[in-house]
C-alpha cells in the first residue's frame, strides 16, 4: 500500500514511516519542513520519499496524491503553545490544513484516512460522584487553582469525585485553541466522509513520549519538557501539586496503531469516521512521570512548584480497549521501560535552543 503520511518527517510521523516500511508498505512524506519544527532542515528518512510542501497549498497536495492508496495525516501544530496570540496559526495549520489535504482528496479519488487525533478533545476526564454518580465538571476556576485548589469538584454538590478512564462515547468539551483545533479535525474528516463515502479512523493520542521528542520548545509535550531539563542539568518543574493524572504511550506503539489502522481502514464501513481511544491503559500522575525520568537519567530530582496553566485539564486518561477489541492493537512498551529509554534517548534540536546557541 502506497501511504501519504503528511508530517512525516516530525517526531511521529517519522517513527509512522519506519514502521510502514518495517511492514512492507510503501510512504511517502509529505512535510513543510517549517524552521520551527526542523531547524536543521530535512532529516533522513530512510526507504521513504520525501516532499517538501504545506499542506495548505492545494496544487502540491493534490500532486503527492497521485498513486496514492491512504492517507495518514499527522501535519498539525501541537501543545498548548505560548498564548492565545498563536490561535490564527493553530486553525491555520491544523483546520484550513485539513480542509485543503481533504479536498485534495475528494478530487483525486483517495478515499481512506487515518488522523492523528488528540485526547484533549475531552477536555476534563470521567469522573464519578459518590451523589450524583458520573458528572463532567466545568473549567477549573483561576481563583482556584491560585489557591492551590487543583481538583475539580462535583459541579452539583461540591463533594470530592473520583477520577475514571474515558471512552470514545464521551462527550467532548475542548478547554483550550490547540484542543478546538483538534476536534475541528474530526469534524471536518467526518464530514469528507460523508460527502465522498469515504472511510476514516480518528486514532486520539494520549501524551506520547519517545526517542527524537523535540527539545527546549513551548509547544511540546510535558515529557519533552522533563527531558530537556534533564539534559541542561536541571530539575524537571512540575506543575500544580503534580497529582495529575495522564496516560502516557511510548511513540512506537502510536506508531504501530496508525499502520495497524491504515491496513484495517480498507474494511471499515463507509461514510463515517471511527474515533479511537490510543493510550497504554497504565494512568500515572505527571509527578510520577518526573520521577521515573529523573531517576533514569541519574537525577536531578524534580520540583514541585505549584504553577499552572490555564487550559490545563486536571486528569484524563483513556480507555483504549475499542482499539484493541476492534483492530487487534495492543501497547507493548511498558511505562518503566519505555521512560528508561527516553531518559537516554537523543531529542531534536529546536529553533528555540539553535537561537539561544547562536
Amino acid at each position: 500500500m502506497r501511504v501519504l503520511v503528511t508530517g512525516g518527517a516530525g517526531f511521529i510521523g517519522s517513527h509512522i514511516v519506519t514502521a510502514l516500511r518495517e511492514r512492507g508498505h510503501e510512504p511517502l512524506v509529505w512535510d513543510a519542513l517549517l524552521p520551527t519544527a526542523h531547524p536543521g532542515g530535512a532529516p533522513e528518512l530512510r526507504g521513504a520519499e520525501l516532499l517538501r510542501g504545506d499542506v495548505r497549498d492545494f496544487d502540491g497536495v493534490r500532486t503527492a496524491l497521485r498513486g496514492v492508496d491512504a492517507v495518514c495525516h499527522q501535519a498539525a501544530m501541537v501543545g498548548l503553545g505560548k498564548d492565545f496570540a498563536d490561535a490564527p496559526e493553530y486553525v491555520s495549520c491544523n483546520d484550513l490544513g485539513t480542509a485543503v489535504l481533504l479536498a485534495a482528496m475528494a478530487e483525486c479519488g483517495v478515499g481512506h484516512l487515518v488522523l492523528a487525533a488528540s485526547m484533549v478533545v475531552y477536555g476534563e476526564g470521567r469522573y464519578l460522584c459518590p451523589r450524583h454518580e458520573q458528572v463532567r465538571p466545568g473549567p477549573r476556576a483561576t481563583a482556584d487553582l491560585t489557591a492551590g485548589r487543583f481538583e475539580p469538584r462535583c459541579p452539583n454538590c461540591g463533594a470530592d469525585l473520583v477520577p475514571g478512564l474515558v471512552d470514545e462515547d464521551a462527550p467532548t468539551d475542548p478547554r483550550n485553541v490547540y484542543a478546538a483545533t483538534k476536534l475541528a479535525q474530526e469534524h471536518l474528516v467526518g464530514s469528507w466522509a460523508r460527502a465522498v463515502d469515504g472511510r476514516a479512523v480518528a486514532l486520539r493520542y494520549h501524551n506520547v513520549y519517545g526517542p527524537g521528542m523535540p527539545r527546549d520548545t513551548p509547544y511540546a509535550g510535558v515529557a519533552s519538557f522533563f527531558r530537556s531539563a534533564l539534559a541542561r542539568g536541571e530539575a524537571p518543574r512540575v506543575f500544580e501539586d503534580g497529582a495529575q493524572r495522564r496516560d502516557f504511550i511510548h511513540v512506537r506503539d502510536v506508531a504501530a496503531a496508525n499502520v495497524v489502522a491504515l491496513e484495517a481502514v480498507c474494511g471499515l464501513e463507509r461514510g463515517r469516521l471511527v474515533p479511537y481511544n490510543t493510550g497504554s491503559g497504565e494512568p500515572h500522575t505527571v509527578g510520577e512521570m518526573a520521577g521515573a525520568l529523573a531517576a533514569a537519567h541519574g537525577g536531578p530530582a524534580p520540583v514541585v512548584t505549584g504553577e499552572f496553566r490555564l487550559g490545563d485539564v486536571r486528569h484524563v486518561t483513556a480507555d483504549s480497549r475499542r482499539l484493541t477489541k476492534d483492530l487487534g492493537w495492543r501497547p507493548q512498551v511498558d511505562f518503566v521501560t519505555g521512560m528508561t529509554e527516553f531518559a537516554r534517548a537523543g531529542q531534536r534540536a529546536s529553533a528555540v535552543e539553535l537561537a539561544s546557541n547562536a
